[in-house]
Protein backbone atom coordinates (compact mmCIF):
# COMPACT_ATOMS: atom_id res chain seq x y z
CA UNK A 1 0.00 0.00 0.00
CA UNK A 2 1.76 3.15 -0.82
CA UNK A 3 2.61 5.82 1.20
CA UNK A 4 1.54 9.24 -1.29
CA UNK A 5 -0.87 11.90 -1.00
CA UNK A 6 -1.53 14.20 2.24
CA UNK A 7 -2.61 11.49 3.79
CA UNK A 8 0.50 9.84 3.82
CA UNK A 9 0.73 8.86 7.80
CA UNK A 10 -2.26 7.28 7.75
CA UNK A 11 -1.24 5.48 4.61
CA UNK A 12 1.71 4.00 6.45
CA UNK A 13 0.36 2.96 9.52
CA UNK A 14 -2.56 1.20 6.47
CA UNK A 15 0.46 -0.21 4.78
CA UNK A 16 2.08 -1.80 7.82
CA UNK A 17 -1.54 -3.43 9.19
CA UNK A 18 -1.89 -4.93 5.65
CA UNK A 19 1.66 -6.47 5.83
CA UNK A 20 1.11 -8.03 9.14
CA UNK A 21 -2.82 -9.34 7.89
CA UNK A 22 -1.22 -10.90 4.76
CA UNK A 23 1.19 -12.69 6.80
CA UNK A 24 -1.47 -14.01 8.79
CA UNK A 25 -3.97 -15.00 6.37
CA UNK A 26 -1.28 -17.02 4.28
CA UNK A 27 -1.27 -21.06 4.91
CA UNK A 28 2.19 -22.67 6.05
CA UNK A 29 4.27 -24.17 2.92
CA UNK A 30 6.08 -27.20 2.30
CA UNK A 31 9.16 -25.91 3.96
CA UNK A 32 8.48 -27.34 7.60
CA UNK A 33 9.76 -25.22 10.47
CA UNK A 34 12.78 -27.24 11.59
CA UNK A 35 12.18 -29.06 14.79
CA UNK A 36 15.57 -28.19 15.90
CA UNK A 37 14.66 -24.42 15.83
CA UNK A 38 16.32 -22.16 18.60
CA UNK A 39 14.02 -20.49 21.03
CA UNK A 40 12.81 -17.63 20.51
CA UNK A 41 12.82 -14.43 22.26
CA UNK A 42 11.41 -10.91 23.10
CA UNK A 43 14.50 -8.78 22.99
CA UNK A 44 17.61 -7.39 20.68
CA UNK A 45 20.71 -9.59 23.28
CA UNK A 46 19.19 -12.75 23.05
CA UNK A 47 19.42 -12.83 18.73
CA UNK A 48 22.85 -13.32 17.58
CA UNK A 49 23.28 -16.43 19.24
CA UNK A 50 19.84 -17.48 18.03
CA UNK A 51 20.54 -16.43 14.61
CA UNK A 52 23.67 -18.66 14.56
CA UNK A 53 21.31 -21.02 15.66
CA UNK A 54 19.11 -20.81 12.80
CA UNK A 55 21.60 -20.95 10.31
CA UNK A 56 22.98 -24.04 11.49
CA UNK A 57 19.51 -25.46 10.86
CA UNK A 58 18.83 -23.91 7.70
CA UNK A 59 22.08 -25.69 6.31
CA UNK A 60 20.85 -29.02 8.20
CA UNK A 61 17.47 -28.72 6.37
CA UNK A 62 19.51 -28.22 2.49
CA UNK A 63 19.67 -24.41 2.28
CA UNK A 64 23.58 -24.05 0.91
CA UNK A 65 26.46 -22.35 2.20
CA UNK A 66 26.66 -19.97 -0.44
CA UNK A 67 22.70 -18.63 -0.17
CA UNK A 68 23.39 -18.89 3.68
CA UNK A 69 26.32 -16.18 3.11
CA UNK A 70 25.01 -14.29 0.36
CA UNK A 71 20.91 -13.75 2.14
CA UNK A 72 22.25 -13.72 5.75
CA UNK A 73 25.58 -11.75 5.69
CA UNK A 74 24.83 -8.45 7.56
CA UNK A 75 21.51 -9.51 9.05
CA UNK A 76 20.34 -7.59 12.88
CA UNK A 77 17.87 -7.32 15.17
CA UNK A 78 15.49 -4.33 13.40
CA UNK A 79 13.91 -2.75 16.28
CA UNK A 80 12.14 -0.52 13.65
CA UNK A 81 9.78 -3.99 12.06
CA UNK A 82 8.90 -4.89 16.21
CA UNK A 83 7.51 -1.17 16.28
CA UNK A 84 5.40 -1.49 13.27
CA UNK A 85 4.37 -4.86 14.68
CA UNK A 86 3.23 -4.21 17.82
CA UNK A 87 1.07 -0.62 17.77
CA UNK A 88 -1.09 -0.30 14.25
CA UNK A 89 -4.73 0.71 14.78
CA UNK A 90 -6.02 1.93 11.41
CA UNK A 91 -8.32 -1.25 10.19
CA UNK A 92 -10.55 -0.23 13.11
CA UNK A 93 -11.74 2.81 11.32
CA UNK A 94 -15.28 3.03 9.48
CA UNK A 95 -15.59 1.58 5.80
CA UNK A 96 -16.64 4.98 5.05
CA UNK A 97 -13.93 6.55 6.55
CA UNK A 98 -10.94 4.14 5.57
CA UNK A 99 -12.35 3.81 1.88
CA UNK A 100 -12.20 7.54 1.57
CA UNK A 101 -8.45 7.77 2.19
CA UNK A 102 -7.77 5.38 0.00
CA UNK A 103 -10.26 5.53 -3.15
CA UNK A 104 -9.04 9.15 -4.18
CA UNK A 105 -10.07 10.97 -7.02
CA UNK A 106 -6.69 11.08 -7.90
CA UNK A 107 -5.49 7.01 -7.55
CA UNK A 108 -9.11 6.53 -9.34
CA UNK A 109 -7.82 8.22 -12.50
CA UNK A 110 -4.61 6.70 -12.13
CA UNK A 111 -6.20 3.36 -12.26
CA UNK A 112 -8.27 3.99 -14.72
CA UNK A 113 -5.30 4.87 -16.97
CA UNK A 114 -3.29 1.82 -16.39
CA UNK A 115 -6.35 0.20 -17.29
CA UNK A 116 -5.83 1.46 -20.37
CA UNK A 117 -2.81 1.19 -21.19
CA UNK A 118 -2.23 -2.17 -20.00
CA UNK A 119 -5.79 -3.34 -21.79
CA UNK A 120 -3.75 -6.26 -23.65
CA UNK A 121 -2.04 -7.67 -20.50
CA UNK A 122 -4.80 -7.50 -18.42
CA UNK A 123 -6.73 -9.36 -20.66
CA UNK A 124 -4.47 -12.19 -21.39
CA UNK A 125 -4.56 -12.65 -17.87
CA UNK A 126 -7.89 -12.51 -17.27
CA UNK A 127 -8.52 -15.25 -20.21
CA UNK A 128 -5.92 -17.49 -18.12
CA UNK A 129 -7.01 -16.98 -15.00
CA UNK A 130 -10.54 -15.61 -14.86
CA UNK A 131 -9.38 -12.73 -12.85
CA UNK A 132 -10.62 -9.31 -13.85
CA UNK A 133 -8.02 -6.25 -15.07
CA UNK A 134 -10.10 -4.13 -12.72
CA UNK A 135 -9.79 -6.26 -9.57
CA UNK A 136 -5.83 -6.80 -10.22
CA UNK A 137 -5.32 -3.02 -11.15
CA UNK A 138 -7.37 -2.04 -7.76
CA UNK A 139 -5.20 -4.35 -5.74
CA UNK A 140 -1.85 -3.05 -7.18
CA UNK A 141 -3.08 0.33 -6.71
CA UNK A 142 -3.74 -0.38 -2.90
CA UNK A 143 -0.61 -2.04 -2.13
CA UNK A 144 2.21 -0.15 -3.54
CA UNK A 145 0.39 2.90 -5.24
CA UNK A 146 0.94 0.87 -8.75
CA UNK A 147 4.52 -0.34 -7.66
CA UNK A 148 5.59 3.14 -6.58
CA UNK A 149 6.57 1.90 -3.79
CA UNK A 150 7.29 -1.64 -2.74
CA UNK A 151 8.70 -0.91 0.84
CA UNK A 152 12.10 -0.57 1.66
CA UNK A 153 12.69 -3.15 4.81
CA UNK A 154 15.69 -5.56 3.90
CA UNK A 155 13.57 -8.59 3.61
CA UNK A 156 15.78 -11.03 5.33
CA UNK A 157 16.24 -8.90 8.39
CA UNK A 158 12.50 -8.21 8.67
CA UNK A 159 11.67 -12.17 8.32
CA UNK A 160 14.64 -12.58 11.01
CA UNK A 161 14.06 -10.38 13.20
CA UNK A 162 9.86 -11.45 13.16
CA UNK A 163 10.73 -15.62 12.94
CA UNK A 164 12.87 -14.62 16.98
CA UNK A 165 10.30 -12.40 18.04
CA UNK A 166 7.98 -14.42 20.30
CA UNK A 167 4.67 -13.39 18.98
CA UNK A 168 4.87 -15.55 16.00
CA UNK A 169 8.11 -17.20 15.75
CA UNK A 170 7.08 -20.12 13.44
CA UNK A 171 4.73 -18.21 11.08
CA UNK A 172 8.17 -16.02 10.15
CA UNK A 173 10.42 -18.71 11.01
CA UNK A 174 8.73 -20.64 8.14
CA UNK A 175 8.58 -17.38 6.00
CA UNK A 176 12.22 -16.86 6.23
CA UNK A 177 13.00 -20.35 5.02
CA UNK A 178 10.88 -19.64 2.07
CA UNK A 179 13.01 -16.47 1.58
CA UNK A 180 15.94 -18.35 1.48
CA UNK A 181 14.30 -20.92 -1.15
CA UNK A 182 13.68 -17.69 -3.38
CA UNK A 183 17.50 -16.64 -3.49
CA UNK A 184 18.19 -20.43 -3.55
CA UNK A 185 16.09 -21.04 -7.03
CA UNK A 186 17.76 -17.51 -8.43
CA UNK A 187 14.25 -15.45 -9.19
CA UNK A 188 16.28 -12.73 -6.43
CA UNK A 189 19.42 -11.73 -5.08
CA UNK A 190 19.24 -11.01 -1.60
CA UNK A 191 20.04 -6.96 -2.19
CA UNK A 192 17.03 -6.97 -4.41
CA UNK A 193 14.60 -8.38 -2.14
CA UNK A 194 13.33 -5.32 -0.25
CA UNK A 195 9.74 -4.82 1.06
CA UNK A 196 7.30 -4.08 3.89
CA UNK A 197 8.23 -4.42 7.17
CA UNK A 198 6.94 -8.29 7.42
CA UNK A 199 8.63 -10.07 4.35
CA UNK A 200 6.34 -9.34 1.78
CA UNK A 201 8.14 -8.72 -1.66
CA UNK A 202 6.81 -7.09 -5.15
CA UNK A 203 4.50 -4.98 -6.69
CA UNK A 204 1.20 -6.69 -4.78
CA UNK A 205 2.98 -7.44 -1.76
CA UNK A 206 3.47 -11.18 -1.40
CA UNK A 207 5.01 -13.22 1.04
CA UNK A 208 7.74 -15.36 0.29
CA UNK A 209 5.61 -18.35 0.56
CA UNK A 210 2.87 -17.52 -2.01
CA UNK A 211 5.81 -16.19 -3.65
CA UNK A 212 6.96 -19.82 -4.17
CA UNK A 213 3.28 -20.95 -4.92
CA UNK A 214 1.98 -18.64 -6.98
CA UNK A 215 4.79 -16.57 -8.67
CA UNK A 216 3.98 -17.05 -12.39
CA UNK A 217 7.08 -15.55 -15.55
CA UNK A 218 3.97 -14.68 -17.38
CA UNK A 219 6.49 -12.37 -19.56
CA UNK A 220 8.68 -15.02 -20.31
CA UNK A 221 12.58 -13.98 -19.37
CA UNK A 222 12.90 -16.92 -17.12
CA UNK A 223 12.22 -15.05 -13.80
CA UNK A 224 9.63 -14.57 -11.82
CA UNK A 225 10.04 -11.43 -11.05
CA UNK A 226 7.29 -9.64 -8.85
CA UNK A 227 9.30 -6.73 -8.33
CA UNK A 228 10.41 -5.01 -11.65
CA UNK A 229 7.93 -7.24 -14.03
CA UNK A 230 4.37 -5.64 -13.70
CA UNK A 231 2.91 -8.93 -16.45
CA UNK A 232 4.70 -11.27 -13.62
CA UNK A 233 3.32 -9.30 -10.54
CA UNK A 234 -0.29 -8.95 -11.62
CA UNK A 235 -0.49 -12.38 -13.66
CA UNK A 236 1.01 -14.07 -9.98
CA UNK A 237 -1.84 -11.58 -8.21
CA UNK A 238 -4.13 -13.85 -10.36
CA UNK A 239 -2.90 -16.77 -10.01
CA UNK A 240 -3.19 -16.38 -6.15
CA UNK A 241 -6.90 -15.41 -6.40
CA UNK A 242 -7.90 -18.39 -8.63
CA UNK A 243 -5.84 -20.90 -6.32
CA UNK A 244 -7.67 -19.49 -3.72
CA UNK A 245 -11.02 -20.11 -5.54
CA UNK A 246 -11.76 -17.29 -7.61
CA UNK A 247 -15.14 -17.95 -9.51
CA UNK A 248 -14.62 -16.34 -13.76
CA UNK A 249 -17.47 -14.06 -14.22
CA UNK A 250 -18.79 -13.89 -10.09
CA UNK A 251 -19.00 -11.25 -8.44
CA UNK A 252 -16.28 -9.71 -5.90
CA UNK A 253 -18.89 -6.46 -3.83
CA UNK A 254 -19.52 -8.19 -0.06
CA UNK A 255 -22.01 -10.77 -0.52
CA UNK A 256 -21.05 -12.07 -3.49
CA UNK A 257 -18.86 -15.23 -4.65
CA UNK A 258 -15.51 -13.82 -5.00
CA UNK A 259 -15.59 -11.40 -2.09
CA UNK A 260 -14.55 -14.89 0.19
CA UNK A 261 -12.06 -14.89 -1.77
CA UNK A 262 -10.51 -11.63 -1.53
CA UNK A 263 -10.60 -11.75 2.39
CA UNK A 264 -7.96 -15.34 1.45
CA UNK A 265 -5.73 -11.91 0.24
CA UNK A 266 -6.05 -9.76 2.85
CA UNK A 267 -8.22 -10.64 6.01
CA UNK A 268 -9.29 -7.11 7.35
CA UNK A 269 -12.86 -7.09 5.76
CA UNK A 270 -12.77 -3.03 5.74
CA UNK A 271 -9.69 -3.45 3.37
CA UNK A 272 -11.18 -6.28 1.26
CA UNK A 273 -14.26 -3.65 0.91
CA UNK A 274 -12.10 -0.87 -0.39
CA UNK A 275 -10.82 -3.06 -2.77
CA UNK A 276 -14.19 -4.42 -4.16
CA UNK A 277 -15.18 -0.39 -4.18
CA UNK A 278 -12.49 0.56 -6.53
CA UNK A 279 -12.22 -2.69 -8.69
CA UNK A 280 -16.23 -1.65 -8.62
CA UNK A 281 -15.73 1.95 -10.02
CA UNK A 282 -12.79 1.03 -12.26
CA UNK A 283 -15.75 -1.38 -13.91
CA UNK A 284 -18.25 0.82 -13.98
CA UNK A 285 -16.06 3.64 -16.01
CA UNK A 286 -15.51 1.22 -18.77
Amino acid sequence: MNRLSKSAKAWGALKAWGALLAASALALGACAVSARAAPCGSSAPGFPQWFEEMKRDAAADGVSQRTLDAALTGVTYDNAVIGRDRGQRIFHQSFEKFSSRLVTPARLSKARALLQRHAALLAQIEARYGVPGAVLVAIWGLETGFGADNGRFRTMQALATLAYDCRRSAQFHEELNHALRIVERGDMSPAQMRGDWAGEIGQTQFMPSSYLKYGVDFDGDGRRDLIRSTPDALASTANFLKGKGWRSGAGWNEGEPNFAVLLEWNQARVYVKTIALLATKLTDAQ
